[in-house]
Parts: C-alpha cells; sequence; structure tokens
C-alpha cells in the first residue's frame, strides 16, 4: 500500500454499495438481526454483483485500491516462473492458478516459460469474479497473444489436478470469524443495524467448544488459560481458509501448492501485544481499520496463519517443501540476474526502463516493503524436496510444527 492514512468515512457510495447495504440489512434482519462477521465480510466481497471482488470496480495498479506484486514488476512473475520451471520436470505441464486479479501473474508466468522453452505449459485460473475474468483475458490478450490458446477458465475445481498451484494474495482475502476477549468472557463479533439503517458491531456469547477451540490454538504458541491471555484481545479465526486449504489438497494428486501471501506464524501473529488483531481495509491506496464503511467499495483483508496453513497441508497428507520471505524466495530464483539482463539489454544501468526495475526490486525484497511481511510456503505430494526458492533462509522452524 502507498499509505496508511485513513479513508473518510463519509465518502459518498457508489450505487452498487447502496445496493449492497441494503441487502445487508434484509440479510441481517432474516438472521434476528445479527450475522457474524465472517458473513457479513462474505457479502461485502463476494455478494454476486454487489461485493467488492465482483461489482466491476477497478481494484488492482495504480488506478484501483491497493498494488500487488506482478503490477510491482514482471521479474515477480519471472521468479515465479523459474521455479515452476523446477517444478514442472517432475509434474504435467499445468499450472492452476487461484484468483488471477489482473491477469499480470499468468502473463508473466507464461511469458517467462516461454523463454525458458516451455511452450507447452496449459494454464488454468479459477476466478469468482466476471469483471477480472474479463480484464484477466484482456491482459492475457495484449501480453501474450500466442499463449491464449493454452488458457482456460473453469468455473469449478478440477477433480483432480496433477501440477502446479499458484495463489498469489488470496488467502488473506478469505473470510474469517472474529472473537474477542474482554478479560472475562470470550464473545463472537459480528454485525448489526444501527437505528439510522448503519452498520455497528454487536456481541454475541459463543459455546463451549469455540472456547475450547480458541485455548488449544492459544496453547500452541504458549499462552496459558484465559486468566491469563492479555485483554482486550481480537483473535482472527480463519475457518474458510481451512476449508480451502483441505479442500485444494484433497483434490491435488501429484505437485505443488505455491502460495504467496503476507502473514506470520502463529507464534507472531497471536503476539499478546497483537490485541486489535490484523484486520485491515484498502481503498484507493489508503490502509484503514474500519470495514463497516465504504462496503463493497473496498478490500478487506487480514493477516495470513501460515503455521495453520502449513498443519493443514500436512494433516492432507502433503509434504511441506518450504517456507522463506519473499525477499529469500525472489533472490533464490534469481531476482537479481533478471534484473542484471534487463541492464544488459537497456544498454546501461543509468537508462530509465532498469532505474524503475531497479526501484521495484527494492519494493519486492527490502523489509520495510515487501520483503519480510509477505511469505512463500510451498506444500506438495510426490514432490521431491529440493525447491530452488527455498534453498537459502528456508524458516520451516519458524513455523512450530511438531
Amino acid at each position: 500500500m502507498s499509505s496508511s492514512e485513513p479513508i473518510a468515512s463519509d465518502s459518498s457510495p457508489s450505487n452498487s454499495s447502496g445496493l449492497l447495504l441494503e441487502h445487508l440489512g434484509q440479510v441481517i434482519e432474516q438472521a434476528g438481526g445479527w450475522i457474524s462477521f465472517e458473513h457479513f465480510m462474505h457479502l461485502a466481497l463476494y455478494e454476486p454483483g454487489l461485493g467488492y471482488y465482483v461489482a466491476g470496480a477497478r481494484k488492482f495498479g495504480a488506478g484501483g485500491d491497493f498494488v500487488t506484486a506482478p503490477e510491482i514488476s514482471p521479474l515477480f512473475g519471472g521468479c515465479v516462473a523459474k521455479q515452476c520451471a523446477q517444478w514442472l520436470e517432475d509434474v504435467p505441464a499445468q499450472i492452476l492458478e487461484f484468483g488471477a486479479g489482473s491477469g499480470a501473474l499468468a502473463a508473466q508466468v507464461l511469458n517467462a516459460l516461454q523463454r525458458m522453452g516451455r511452450d507447452d505449459v496449459r494454464y488454468s485460473i479459477l476466478e469468482v469474479s466476471p469483471d477480472l475474468r474479463a480484464r484477466q483475458e484482456q491482459t492475457l490478450r495484449t501480453l501474450v497473444p500466442q499463449a491464449l490458446d493454452r488458457v482456460v477458465w473453469l468455473e469449478a475445481l478440477p477433480a483432480e489436478i496433477h501440477g502446479i498451484i499458484l495463489a498469489n494474495e488470496v488467502l488473506d482475502a478469505m473470510p474469517v470469524r472474529l472473537l474477542h476477549f474482554d478479560g472475562a468472557h470470550v464473545v463472537e463479533r459480528g454485525v448489526s443495524m444501527g437505528a439510522n439503517a448503519d452498520l455497528q458491531w454487536a456481541h454475541r456469547p459463543v459455546d463451549f467448544s469455540q472456547i475450547e477451540q480458541l485455548r488449544h490454538m492459544l496453547s500452541r504458541v504458549g499462552w496459558g488459560e484465559p486468566n491469563q491471555w492479555p485483554a482486550p484481545y481480537t483473535f482472527e479465526l480463519p475457518d474458510m481458509m481451512s476449508a480451502w486449504v483441505n479442500t485444494v489438497a484433497s483434490h491435488l494428486r501429484q505437485g505443488v501448492m505455491l502460495l504467496i501471501d503476507y502473514g506470520f506464524p502463529a507464534a507472531e501473529l497471536y503476539h499478546p501485544q497483537r490485541q486489535g488483531g490484523t484486520l485491515m481495509c484498502h481503498a484507493r491506496h489508503r490502509a484503514h481499520p474500519d470495514p463497516l464503511i465504504l462496503v463493497g467499495q473496498q478490500d478487506i483483508t487480514t493477516h495470513v496463519n501460515f503455521t495453520a496453513v502449513a498443519e493443514l497441508g500436512l494433516a492432507a497428507g502433503l509434504d511441506l517443501l518450504g517456507y522463506a520471505t519473499q525477499a529469500n524466495f525472489l533472490l533464490n530464483t534469481g531476482l537479481i540476474e533478471q534484473l542484471s539482463t534487463m541492464a544488459e539489454q537497456a544498454g546501461a544501468v543509468q537508462s530509465l526502463p532498469y532505474m524503475r526495475q531497479a526501484q521495484a526490486v527494492q519494493t519486492l525484497v527490502t523489509e520495510t516493503e515487501m520483503g519480510e511481511l509477505f511469505k512463500v510456503i510451498a506444500l506438495g505430494r510426490g514432490m521431491p524436496d529440493i525447491a530452488m526458492g527455498f534453498l537459502q533462509g528456508d524458516r520451516r522452524h519458524h513455523l512450530g510444527l511438531d
């Protein structure tokens, strides 16, 4: 994100936002006056025709609300392609990307693979947004027209997957449940409608099983009994992400899941000082913590629990093939070499294209930008544990696995 300045809550709603608020009011009324935050987040992001990701507004790039790594530099996709090329020696020439955004990563990977002599790779995209599907097709038609006949958009997850699965900044936008501890009680945080038809936070009690789920999770990261927990504290439980990892893993017969997102191991995510959680909203290159404004006009995200991702994969029979910061993954897969090649092609390091890419590389790898916060994890079935992206700086031991 380019700034952390807050967004004004009195921004004029779009027509689709007004319709979404009306729809939310009906859903909340039908549910008895309260819905979970997980339900609210799902509607705000994915309600057909109205949610943020499916309502047609531009999301990615300079003209959208945020910028992802593929929009920052094509070198990012070149590094992902290099890792894919290594894995493609052991699996069928197929890549499946979830939530392909603008299509930039797909275009970069296909272009880079072709330069490596791999023009046989078939590329599938599973995308829930019709608007983004259209944009992805236009991006690919513009940047890799020669590969378009090898790209397909899927309506559903294939029954069996043989090949490589890519998901860049997908897990962070999966709806989460919010539990809140006030020092005495654990409640679930949800959403209701106020007297002025405005959205507001509302709590309800949780049952014993939910408290035990939370207690078990926190015991894994060294927390004691509830009377020792910091308060107040808000916890994000990624039930939908867990279901997604379980489902995709169960369909993967041979190959790798490569997941790139921002987040932490569990011990860092549930840190005693992270009392407000990691919930964040993004609109017009500004970040703020209020999901109840600009509904349908802003992204809503939470940081990924990579310990949970690894545990889910292992429980599904996958092997953990690596876990690293984005910086280490990109450096391991030849980011600097790509930049040097670009300098040679440009004729001088003072050339404007080279200088722009050098600046982009800084954004991708420096600790204060994306290099440290973003992580890369690989889970595979029937694959050798020699992935080049994790040869230096592998942090599997940070995940706190048994």
